[in-house]
């Protein structure tokens, strides 16, 4: 069968070809990435892959405030686009119905309302009166531009909307559920 001999012989040959694959992978990064390593300082762009019908220029300019775009939008919002916006977007966790909760709180008279207000719906996160005392358009327009990021642990896991005219139109609908 087996004798001492012919296991030092396998566990060697294990071993060797283990240090050989170690030390080919060494020499591979070596070559591959230069003795420096490759990470850590500035490199110029080898090449640029060019796409048909991508115009993107980087600009060294910051995007452009959406608290700014809500304000020009918001005068011209179109409450019919968005009610279409709400049927597609919100309508599975809330309601315009006052008094008809779901997943959320019903929206119906939502813009002028003090945050946390309802209450017989017991979801709030509890951090909203923290940030937004009363839903004006202007903090709507924050909350749905991203929950997350303007209400840090929030309850409401949505995604936001990145549109100012849609955010515009939105909250122009859901003003009009008052009355």
């Amino acid at each position: 069968m087996f004798d001492t001999m012919t296991l030092t012989k396998l566990g060697g040959g294990i071993f060797g070809s283990w240090l050989v694959f170690l030390l080919g992978g060494w020499a591979a990064e070596t070559i591959y990435h230069g003795a420096e390593g490759g990470h850590g300082e500035e490199h110029a762009q080898a090449y640029a892959i060019e796409v048909e019908g991508a115009e993107v220029e980087a600009t060294d300019e910051p995007a452009e405030d959406p608290v700014a775009l809500f304000a020009a939008a918001f005068p011209a919002a179109d409450a019919a686009a968005g009610e279409e916006i709400f049927s597609r977007r919100c309508a599975s966790c809330h309601s315009n119905v006052a008094g008809e909760n779901k997943t959320g709180p019903y929206l119906h008279g939502v813009v002028g309302r003090q945050s946390d207000m309802i209450s017989d719906f017991a979801g709030y996160s509890g951090l909203l009166e923290t940030v937004f005392d009363v839903w004006t358009p202007e903090n709507l327009n924050l909350f749905i531009l991203n929950p997350k990021v303007a209400v840090d642990g929030t309850a409401m896991n949505f995604p936001g909307l990145d549109d100012a005219q849609e955010r515009a139109d939105l909250i122009a609908y859901l003003d009009g559920l008052d009355g």
